[in-house]
């Protein structure tokens, strides 16, 4: 994994950049307005899949908290301000960003971090490039988003090897969260190049994100399903949606431990591990099941991290679209959050835990989660702000997970 991008010196704005602040807030204001059917659908929690009208942008970020995040900059307020110092410094955010598109991306397994870097970096380069639009009103930054993403309609195919459908994930679910934002407020990305993107979407990453791989590391399936809904709601796919709510609700219990879940965890849906030994081997020799263990835990934080962050951007983006996710799975996510935050900040772990040994290596993954946790169920997670509060501003990992300090710490979403 890369390390997040470490943060720039904080600077203020300068005056062109303020006065693009204030006519940008104007000018987006008609564009990224709450939408009071939206805000009353995700109170609600109990839209139907199958008939529900989808609000854009809102994929993992909607309009009321893109509205807050204009604010909160504006104003200078922190963690917001340096949290967007630092993706505007960031090399994603340059408008000389040059993309690099191609027609096949091959991923094999084991190649490294720079296996398919180029790809990834290029989809969050167009989601950044999404939210300075959205946050400063310069236009430029919506040009470059869909420079960007017009370069890789043109020409994307395939994803090819062994980690072709973790690479299209990672990559799948940034381009929708980029696409409907630019999509929702910019009219100068015009239908034919939007129909190119969404056939690219559906083409080169749905079949991917969306095949079944139920004995594979569960971060796979949850970032896949991260993938398969954001896009589902870019292009309004009401199947692939509910396809991708039935997979949430069946792989976060098989991925995180609750003790009313039984003695054993629940083995993965459809897969093969059902067995106490098979069980044992696939949570990566744990055999002492405790609330918040996860399947990974004893393999690394790091995934754990992904999987905790794909998990609260499927969850949030159905809570985008007015159906709860989050609810049924609420005590659950709460318990791993806390119980990996305890040793990704220090405390010692008991020889029953991976035999004594865990690996500290949780990238910038907990924002979405603790925002809606805490500040929409106003449940207690002390360990998870704590490790929440030390990484601000979160940066990104050059996976799939961007910005979320400036777009979800503090932020449920109601427009002050």
């Amino acid at each position: 994994m890369v390390n997040p991008s470490q943060s720039p010196r904080r600077r203020r704005l300068p005056l062109r950049a303020a006065a693009a602040l204030a006519l940008g807030a104007l000018a987006l204001l008609a564009a990224c307005a709450p939408d009071p059917h939206a805000s009353a659908a995700s109170a609600a929690g109990q839209a139907d899949p199958a008939t529900l009208v989808f609000h854009h942008p809102g994929v993992v970020v909607g309009r009321g908290q893109l509205d807050i995040v204009r604010q909160k900059v504006r104003a200078g307020q922190e963690p917001w301000s340096s949290a967007y110092e630092k993706m505007r410094a960031s090399r994603y955010g340059s408008l000389r960003y040059v993309p690099h598109p191609a027609a096949v991306v091959p991923c094999p397994p084991n190649a490294g971090p720079p296996a398919c870097l180029a790809e990834r970096e290029d989809a969050i380069a167009a989601y950044t490039q999404a939210l300075l639009w959205s946050v400063n009103g310069d236009e430029a930054h919506a040009r470059k988003a869909v420079e960007i993403m017009d370069g890789w309609a043109q020409v994307m195919k395939q994803h090819t090897e062994g980690n072709a459908d973790l690479q299209t994930a990672w990559a799948g679910s940034t381009w929708a969260r980029a696409a409907d934002i630019v999509h929702a407020g910019y009219p100068r990305w015009q239908a034919p190049a939007v129909q190119r993107f969404k056939w690219m979407l559906r083409k080169a990453y749905l079949p991917a994100v969306t095949a079944k791989v139920p004995d594979y590391n569960g971060n796979w399936e949850l970032a896949m399903t991260d993938a398969a809904i954001g896009i589902a709601v870019f292009v309004e796919d009401h199947q692939i949606f509910k396809d991708a709510l039935d997979r949430y609700r069946a792989r976060v219990p098989a991925y995180f431990y609750l003790t009313s879940d039984g003695k054993l965890p629940k083995p993965p849906p459809g897969g093969s591990m059902d067995t106490p030994d098979k069980l044992a081997t696939y949570w990566f020799g744990q055999r002492t099941y405790a609330d918040g263990l996860g399947q990974e835990t004893c393999r690394n934080f790091m995934h754990i991290g992904y999987s905790l962050a794909a998990s609260a951007h499927i969850a949030e983006t159905a809570w985008q679209q007015g159906v709860d996710l989050y609810g049924p799975t609420a005590e659950r996510l709460k318990a791993a959050a806390e119980f990996h935050a305890r040793y990704q900040l220090g405390e010692p772990p008991p020889s029953w835990l991976c035999a004594g040994k865990v690996e500290r290596s949780m990238g910038p993954d907990v924002e979405v989660l603790l925002n809606h946790l805490q500040n929409r169920l106003h449940m207690s997670l002390p360990r998870t702000r704590r490790l929440a509060e030390q990484q601000r501003p979160a940066g990104t990992d050059d996976l799939f997970v961007a910005w979320e300090t400036l777009t979800h710490a503090q932020n449920p979403g109601t427009p002050v």
